[in-house]
């Protein structure tokens, strides 16, 4: 008989969480400093564009756990406020992790200014059936998306480092490798 641990999310919503956050991060940063710090490195953009389409499938497969596999409950001392911010912020990291890339798909398939799109070098990707005015939608869309998703990421992180360090209790533990269920 195996038995299933429920204090802490399933292995393969624990290595989806880490592996989308590490490349948000990465494209975060890309995608911040690519007109400053890394103007004129031609791979820049296109290895965005590739971690951007990687995030999509990711999330989509995410999506696709989160729904088959329950999460662990929340400790039952969390206030309801807590509790509905917590689920809160889970459902919008879902939310901007689809935005992100698409709009980022999208200012990438403009027709007026199609550039060949291919993912890590390795096969093309299609431009997405759009008009120039939803290719300029996506523009000024994964702007916007990509600073809430940058927001969303401090403010996760802060709660994370509150639960662990202020409080004291297993939220943290029940995502990151290597720690117990007492933190």
């Amino acid at each position: 008989m195996t038995l299933i641990r429920t204090d802490r999310y399933s292995w393969g919503a624990i290595w989806l969480h880490w592996a989308i956050a590490l490349l948000v991060l990465v494209n975060l940063a890309l995608g911040l400093f690519h007109e400053s710090l890394l103007d004129g490195i031609k791979w820049v953009i296109p290895i965005h564009k590739s971690i951007g389409l990687t995030v999509l499938a990711l999330t989509l497969l995410r999506l696709g756990w989160r729904l088959t596999h329950r999460p662990p409950p929340l400790p039952v001392d969390m206030t309801g406020w807590e509790r509905a911010v917590a689920k809160a912020v889970h459902w919008a990291f879902y939310a901007l992790l689809l935005l992100l890339p698409l709009t980022g798909w999208m200012l990438s398939s403009n027709p007026a200014r199609l550039r060949p799109m291919a993912w890590f070098w390795l096969f093309p990707v299609p431009p997405l059936p759009i008009s120039g005015a939803m290719a300029k939608l996506g523009h000024n869309l994964h702007g916007i998306v990509g600073y809430a998703m940058l927001g969303l990421v401090v403010l996760h992180v802060a709660a994370a480092l509150r639960h662990h360090l202020l409080l004291r209790d297993a939220v943290l533990g029940r995502m990151a490798p290597g720690l117990n269920r007492n933190g």
